[in-house]
């Protein structure tokens, strides 16, 4: 007395936040273009290497030099593929290609964050809680792994710490006057909780805000971000981006974040992400939809000195 009827409406599994590859600034980097190898390279000029200072009346200018460090990041190729036939294409209620196309895209926007996650990761400047549970001192590692186990939660103290540093650094700022920082929801809990009372935001600074960023503090806007796992302390041996798997920190009371500069994470686009039909085969029967793009990431800054961005970790 009835047929099944199949809704219209295409339902989709629920997607993360993705925000790390919007904070890759290195513009210099963007256009690489075709044709010009697989390699890109910037060059970092340090300091002259003796001070100037006062002359004597019958001395010479003294002489001195600086130094040339050269950087590079590999380009590679990235994509995926889903394969369907025209079969299926001519009996599907609903657009096979146009359900293929979405899901293709937020494979590929998830790819992207996990490559640019990675090249923050590289970062030499690592913080913790003194002690590993002061709520206002934080003690700086500068050898790429953190010392201190994390026993505290992120909070106002910590931020204030961490911008000090990175000023006393002399790290540039990343838009305008501010810093940025981008963590879990979570990890800003007790931070957002010590916020409520304070104006986040004046008219003026509301203009030109990062995707996900949820207000600003000690010159710093806080972005939220929700694929990255959580976890991945210094001992870690199972965290891994590329198959979600979290590894969170031994007390749970918190999780990595990047405090960051200007000029952090270049990438070099050769090719930029587009999606690509396969050309029929077996007369029209075998078809597949993929993604492709051919380019790299990398971290602009991998040296201590030089470093623009801060990560707040665990050793366990």
């Amino acid at each position: 007395m009835y047929s099944d009827e199949l809704s219209d409406v295409i339902r989709l599994q629920l997607q993360p936040l993705t925000k790390f590859r919007q904070l890759c600034d290195a513009e210099d980097a963007v256009d690489k273009g075709l044709h010009r190898g697989a390699k890109f390279y910037w060059d970092v000029y340090s300091n002259v290497g003796t001070q100037g200072r006062r002359l004597s009346e019958t001395g010479p200018i003294p002489e001195t030099g600086f130094t040339l460090t050269q950087k590079s990041l590999t380009v590679v190729e990235a994509g995926n593929s889903v394969p369907y036939t025209g079969l299926l294409q001519s009996l599907a209620k609903h657009d096979v290609v146009t359900i293929i196309d979405k899901t293709l895209k937020d494979d590929a926007r998830k790819y992207f964050d996990i490559e640019a996650f990675l090249q923050f990761k590289n970062t030499k400047l690592r913080v913790a809680p003194t002690g590993g549970n002061s709520t206002t001192a934080v003690t700086l590692d500068t050898n790429g792994t953190c010392s201190t186990t994390n026993n505290v939660a992120l909070g106002t103290g910590h931020v204030k710490a961490i911008v000090d540093l990175m000023k006393e650094r002399n790290i540039p700022t990343a838009r305008g006057d501010d810093y940025g920082c981008i963590g879990h929801v979570t990890t800003f809990r007790t931070f957002k909780n010590q916020m409520e009372s304070i104006n986040q935001y004046t008219e003026t600074g509301l203009a030109h805000i990062y995707r996900g960023e949820m207000g600003r503090y000690e010159a710093t806007r806080f972005i939220e971000q929700n694929y990255i796992p959580k976890g991945g302390a210094a001992d870690s041996t199972t965290f891994d981006p590329w198959t979600t798997t979290q590894d969170p920190w031994n007390n749970g009371l918190s999780s990595w974040a990047f405090f960051f500069g200007s000029d952090r994470v270049a990438e070099a686009q050769c090719i930029p992400e587009e999606i690509r039909a396969k050309i029929p085969s077996d007369f029209g029967r075998s078809k597949a939809i993929a993604w492709y793009y051919l380019g790299g990431f990398g971290i602009v800054h991998d040296d201590a000195l030089n470093s623009r961005i801060v990560m707040w970790d665990s050793a366990t």
